[in-house]
């Protein structure tokens, strides 16, 4: 026997949406139903529009999981489709959520629940000062892995494992140490300036911040390398080398650098056009390409040296 679950909609039920649903034509997409205990997680707006409409049955989905996980579930349903969740319910769902789910990253929370990542921080620092007991140090992102909140410890380990296998690779160091590739790439380019694994920090928790010195210095360094690779240059030398031209792949690689190669003010341009309910998803997916070049630039940058290595040994 179905039973109607906890829902994320603080308001209850919306006859008039019932309504609507039991004039289409038609059977109803199916509804999710926590197997364990037959409740509904989502769909109950159509499972009473199906009642109103007479039919004795409707297409059901099964949901195995915990109760907290179902209604994390029900929440993410509801924001993809059917009626949207209001404001305020969507912010009382991620508060429970990050309750609940104290280990999931703010952008994994905001995607569930249809809020800005800077909400979703901004609820889980309520949640931490009214809390008792410990706070979870890890947390799992959007794509699955998970990052520590403090990463001096893993980017300190990291420097270590750098300094005793030299040969090792990024992503090898960064299993290791528990932190992504792109720290530990960040740690190496600290290490060779003979600067420390983690710059200061405002606090605990908190993102790294950087020295107004260290801040002159790297910005600095920054502008030599622009000036030293400047990408239009650099282009129009990989675009004459037949080595890149005459090779199917090659020709991939160069079409996906002549995308990104643009100058600082075409990105600054390209930043006005994005609106700003894409702009949590739009920030989130351009971190990761980013990530995706870093680690690509290490292991191009891996090979060479051990080519070098090996001509030269």
């Amino acid at each position: 026997m179905l039973q109607l679950g906890e829902s994320p909609r603080t308001g209850g039920r919306d006859e008039e949406h019932i309504a609507r649903l039991a004039e289409l034509d038609g059977p109803l997409p199916p509804i999710l139903v926590e197997r364990h205990t037959m409740r509904v997680i989502d769909g109950t707006h159509r499972l009473l529009a199906a009642l109103a409409k007479g039919q004795l049955a409707i297409e059901v989905e099964f949901f195995d999981g915990s109760s907290a996980d179902a209604f994390l579930k029900s929440v993410e349903a509801n924001v993809a489709h059917g009626l949207p969740l209001s404001q305020a319910d969507r912010r009382a769902a991620a508060e429970r959520i990050v309750t609940s789910h104290p280990h999931l990253s703010d952008r994994a929370i905001a995607r569930t629940a249809g809020l800005g990542a800077k909400a979703v921080a901004a609820i889980r620092r309520r949640v931490a000062e009214s809390a008792d007991g410990p706070q979870a140090q890890v947390r799992v992102g959007r794509d699955g892995k998970v990052r520590p909140l403090n990463s001096s410890e893993g980017r300190r380990r990291a420097a270590e494992l750098l300094a005793e296998r030299p040969e090792a690779s990024l992503r090898e160091v960064a299993r290791l140490a528990g932190i992504s590739p792109a720290t530990v790439s960040d740690v190496r380019r600290r290490l060779a300036a003979g600067e420390i694994p983690a710059a200061a920090r405002a606090g605990d928790g908190d993102p790294d911040v950087v020295l107004p010195a260290q801040r002159t210095h790297e910005t600095a360094a920054r502008h030599m390398r622009l000036v030293r690779s400047d990408p239009a240059m650099v282009l129009e030398k990989l675009l004459r080398d037949p080595a890149l031209r005459h090779k199917e792949d090659g020709r991939q690689l160069l079409r996906l650098l002549q995308q990104n190669a643009i100058g600082t003010k075409e990105w600054s341009e390209l930043t006005q056009v994005v609106p700003a309910h894409c702009g949590a998803l739009v920030v989130d997916l351009a971190r990761q390409c980013a990530e995706t070049w870093l680690e690509f630039a290490e292991q191009v940058d891996e090979r060479v040296r051990a080519v070098d290595q090996a001509a030269t040994g």
